[in-house]
């Protein structure tokens, strides 16, 4: 019989969500735990917490007590992140938290996966070993916030984070190599297919220790899934919720 046990093979920690977003954490969460890992834990504002594990049983949720994310709560998340190996931050999150965004940025002490309106408040001198997923609006942000201009700036400022930014063509941006991912089509603009993204770089990441590596392959895997259900659907009505569906037959 094969020798294993709980967490050998990662554990994620998805923090985000709001009264807005309920939807995108919970699929952020439940593609990571479709990636491989043992175990996801979602942090969520208590109303939203409930709502997530209304959707998927199979995600472990705290939550959190009040409405949003506040500064306050950052003492429990940091208390909360030592018994996993990555953390998702950004997913629903709003631009509300961005108090609460910076100031868990600056103090947690594991490798990152930032999303959504996470990217949108930080900068590159924050962080290190992170993947930040952004679409072009993102891109631009994240650019102004770090003062940089243009691609080669970019590059030095860069370290040891991975940008993945989304498009058609998907680019992976490291200091030393740019890869691009041509998986993928036109249906893959619809809300939710980020945040499913997301969760498989964190997946990926908790699995393979290695930040360029995990978001190489969620790209290539994320865009496989979409076109497996352009084929399927004969176009592009699918939705984010069956691109977590169809994980678990990829993998």
């Amino acid at each position: 019989m094969r020798k294993a046990k709980k967490g050998e093979n990662g554990k994620v920690l998805v923090i985000g969500g709001s009264k807005e977003y309920v939807g995108a954490v919970a699929l952020a969460g439940i593609a990571a735990l479709r990636s491989g890992v043992d175990w996801v834990t979602v942090a969520s504002p208590e109303k939203v917490g409930w709502e997530v594990n209304r959707l998927y049983a199979d995600l472990v949720v705290r939550k959190l007590k009040g409405t949003k994310f506040l500064v306050k709560h950052i003492k429990e998340l940091l208390e909360l992140e030592k018994k996993h190996d990555i953390v998702l931050i950004g997913n629903g999150i709003g631009l509300q938290a961005k108090a609460f965004v910076l100031s868990y940025i600056k103090k947690t002490q594991k490798p990152l996966v930032i999303d959504a309106d996470a990217i949108k408040v930080i900068s590159l001198d924050l962080i290190d070993n992170a993947i930040l997923t952004p679409h072009s609006g993102e891109f631009k942000m994240l650019m102004k916030n770090s003062n940089i201009k243009n691609k080669k700036m970019l590059i030095k400022k860069i370290k040891n984070n991975v940008i993945l930014h989304k498009g058609a063509v998907d680019e992976i941006i490291t200091k030393d190599r740019t890869f691009l991912n041509r998986t993928g089509n036109l249906g893959m603009t619809k809300a939710g297919t980020g945040d499913v993204l997301a969760g498989l770089c964190a997946g990926f990441y908790a699995q393979l220790k290695n930040p360029r590596k995990a978001a190489r392959k969620a790209a290539f895997y994320n865009g496989i899934i979409g076109d497996i259900l352009m084929h399927k659907h004969k176009g592009y009505s699918y939705l984010a919720s069956d691109m977590v569906n169809e994980i678990k037959k990829l993998f």
